[in-house]
């Protein structure tokens, strides 16, 4: 049972949220059906969430269909994750002006202004904790990136637990979900069983604040029993499994695996996996400037370590086959992440397996990796223990 003060809402009382967040100036993102899949916008109303539709998904596969109750959270992880609100896509660095006195130089201006603040409202926990990583990646070290850091402490997040497994996801099996622990100002549980309705857990005294301006009551202790049935049971169906521990001694262990090769004569280098990853962060930078000459402008954008010239110095790519850049993407995910950040990049949220057009699972792909070091091990354990009884 929660010791987080906990309530519980009317489904209508969603739509009083999202109003009061606006009110309070937030721009309120979150999931809505659109083009075939649910991604990420501005909503001004609850009516614009998934209402009713949930998702098949599975390695190269992803469709929406229609449930058979009203759920507003009845589906998993989308193509789109809440890092580019935070690290969008394309970003002005600095822009520059030439006129009659000189140069003129902005170099903040895509920083998003005291007003311009999201509220991100329907955040799983999967992407919490990516959300989580990223802080460490762009303000945990020496060098913070200030753009990220002013987005970030504005942002108002609103959680949602999973109650339904994803086909392709595995965050139980990593420890991030599906059950939002940290990180948040508000976390949503949907509940439908002859009642709808939501629990929600207040994380900070701004979702106390909140809260204050909605219809609500104390949640009784078997209304919140009753959502956490509907967590545990989300967790025990997840679609795959990875198993986080001895990853950075696995793979570092194993660069010369034969099932590189088996990977890497499939894989197109088409970086769908990085750009749809909530976690990856590789960025490239682009100077340009108009014909005249008077205006010039530096851009960063999302780059992905799968690209050709991701990796280009003087006399040519470090990284010339799709073997040695996936190598690379899975190492530097499971493992050299470890030494940078202190964790693993992965937070199973299986989108790179969806979104994959060939289906390249990363979880099969450690696990053959894993069961060959395993193997391994115990053979050269034996060996030991026969040497060591002669």
């Amino acid at each position: 049972m929660s010791t987080l003060k906990t309530y519980r809402i009317e489904r209508d009382a969603l739509n009083e949220l999202i109003q009061t967040l606006r009110n309070e100036k937030y721009i309120v993102i979150g999931p809505t059906p659109r083009g075939g899949a649910i991604v990420l916008d501005e909503i001004t109303a609850a009516s614009q969430l998934p209402i009713g539709k949930t998702d098949e998904q599975s390695p190269a596969q992803y469709h929406l269909k229609e449930r058979t109750d009203q759920a507003y959270f009845g589906f998993s992880a989308g193509p789109h994750s809440w890092k580019r609100y935070l690290f969008p896509p394309v970003f002005k660095l600095f822009a520059a002006n030439r006129d009659a006195n000189g140069f003129h130089v902005s170099d903040d201006a895509n920083i998003p202004k005291d007003g311009d603040r999201y509220a991100l409202l329907g955040v799983r926990a999967c992407d919490l904790s990516a959300i989580l990583i990223q802080d460490q990646v762009f303000g945990g070290g020496t060098y913070k990136d200030p753009a990220y850091l002013r987005a970030r402490s504005q942002a108002f997040i609103v959680a949602v637990n999973c109650t339904r497994a994803g086909g392709t996801c595995f965050c139980s099996s990593v420890r991030t979900g599906p059950r939002a622990r940290v990180g948040f100002d508000l976390a949503l549980s949907e509940v439908i069983d002859n009642e709808h309705y939501f629990i929600v857990e207040v994380g900070t005294d701004r979702g106390e604040e909140v809260m204050s301006s909605i219809s609500r009551r104390p949640a009784g202790d078997d209304e919140v029993e009753k959502a956490d049935r509907l967590i545990r049971a989300a967790a025990q169906l997840t679609g795959r499994s990875l198993e986080p521990d001895n990853t950075r001694e696995i793979l570092y262990q194993n660069t010369d695996h034969p099932r590189w090769d088996v990977v890497g004569a499939r894989c197109l280098s088409c970086a769908n996996c990085t750009m749809v990853c909530p976690t990856c962060f590789c960025a490239t930078v682009e100077d340009t400037t108009d014909l005249t000459g008077t205006e010039a402008q530096r851009t960063r954008k999302w780059d992905s370590c799968f690209t050709m010239d991701f990796s280009y110095i003087h006399g040519g790519s470090v990284r010339p086959s799709a073997k040695g850049r996936y190598r690379h993407w899975l190492t530097h995910k499971l493992a050299s992440w470890v030494d940078q950040f202190g964790t693993i990049g992965c937070v199973g949220c299986g989108r790179c397996i969806t979104w994959c057009p060939v289906g390249i699972d990363i979880t099969e792909e450690f696990r053959v990796i894993r069961e060959t070091y395993l193997m391994t091990s115990r053979t050269s354990s034996t060996k030991e223990t026969t040497h060591g009884n002669s």
